[in-house]
């Protein structure tokens, strides 16, 4: 696990970040565990990219962003999609994606920008991405037809372009061949397929890429040592990490998605509608005196509960300090609280454990929720210094 001092946003480039966006008018959209750039921009004036268009990036500093990384790759030539890999804390993963509007371009920054260095010992690694765009889908029913799962697919993941079933000695079931429109498209589904299968039809099924076709010369070879680049290091701000309350990536949005074609419902026997989710769970948040129970479903404003509760006591209103702390394999950001109450002689004090916001102010608030809400529950069980 990193360690935590690696977890603390650079905030000198979290707000270069904004002051990039504001000045350009550039969008980015978080989904999934990704910042996403065009796809394509407003400004593209041409088609969508075809095969072999787009580049891995690597190596890419922890505290460097779209503000750097657009405009170099951008020197190439007019990005059609830019995707930057996110973690939970606001950091970037290390690794993106750019696609550019032919394998010339492609080609192109891979001989510029391999090796290109953003900072004094920082290099980065730029190779031809794999784009594998087809899908192997397993253990599907016997009586499964074509027209009904390709209805079902396109309700269920976006960019299916076609599907061919195949049945034969070795083949348990049916299996579908599954052609997208991207290697992203294709890597989304694959993520959601078998929950959701076995969510609206109660079907186990098996997911692997499929490699149908063999990848062409330009793609098999790729340069092995850093080349000099012949494009200028952009000036980066000082690497350094202020103690502050921290901003952190937001989460993918949930939407619900469309009533699935009854065909293939009454082919596989599955339900026709989406069963209802279960009860939100509980996590378990430590304190400095012992562990609470916090759900991670919405809650009626325990701020406004805690503000009104000592108006009617006669008590100061409470003053919230939050203090980003670190993030859990699950992805919870764990921030610490201090709550004072003027009347109060004893401070309120603890862990709380929350999902990551849509902005910097939005996570907080979540935070300041929480901790209202354990402070209320220690209210409530009389647990007051007078």
């Amino acid at each position: 696990m990193e360690s935590k001092q690696s977890q603390v946003l650079n905030l000198e480039r979290v707000q270069a970040l904004d002051t990039w966006l504001k000045a350009t008018n550039t969008t980015l959209t978080q989904v999934n565990g990704q910042r996403k750039y065009g796809g394509p921009p407003e400004v593209w004036g041409g088609p969508p990219p075809e095969a072999r268009c787009e580049v891995f990036i690597s190596q890419i500093p922890r505290d460097t962003y779209e503000d750097l990384l657009i405009p170099l790759f951008s020197s190439v030539g007019p990005l059609w999609e830019f995707r930057l890999m996110m973690n939970f804390s606001g950091q970037n993963r290390g690794f993106a994606y750019g696609k550019y509007g032919s394998p010339a371009a492609a080609n192109e920054a891979i001989r510029l920008l391999h090796g290109h260095m953003l900072e004094p010992g920082s290099c980065l690694s730029v190779r031809r991405s794999t784009e594998k765009r087809h899908l192997c889908i397993g253990d599907l029913p016997a009586s499964t037809r074509q027209e009904d799962l390709l209805k079902v697919l396109r309700v269920l993941a976006d960019g299916v372009e076609r599907l061919s079933l195949k049945a034969g000695p070795g083949i348990e079931g049916v299996s579908a061949i599954v052609a997208f429109s991207s290697h992203h498209a294709a890597s989304m589904a694959k993520k959601v397929l078998v929950e959701a299968f076995k969510k609206q039809f109660a079907l186990n099924i098996s997911i692997k890429w499929q490699s149908t076709v063999k990848p062409s010369l330009d793609e098999q070879l790729s340069p092995h040592k850093p080349s000099k680049s012949v494009l200028p290091s952009p000036l980066k701000p000082p690497r350094h990490t202020p103690s502050s309350p921290l901003t952190s990536a937001p989460p993918p949005r949930m939407v619900s998605p469309p009533p699935v074609p009854l065909g293939f419902c009454r082919a596989v026997g599955g339900p026709t509608v989406p069963q209802p989710p279960p009860p939100p769970p509980l996590r378990y948040s430590p304190s400095s005196s012992q562990g609470h129970l916090v759900s991670t479903a919405p809650s009626p404003s325990p701020m406004a509960l805690l503000r009104k509760l000592c108006e009617a006591t006669g008590v100061g209103q409470p003053l919230y300090e939050m203090y980003y702390s670190h993030v859990v394999p699950d992805g919870f950001l764990c921030f610490t609280y201090k709550v004072c109450i003027p009347g109060i002689t004893v401070a309120f004090k603890g862990l709380v454990m929350i999902l990551p916001g849509p902005t910097a102010i939005a996570t907080l608030e979540e935070a300041r929720r929480a901790a209202a809400q354990l402070v209320l529950q220690r209210l409530y069980n009389n647990e007051l210094a007078h």
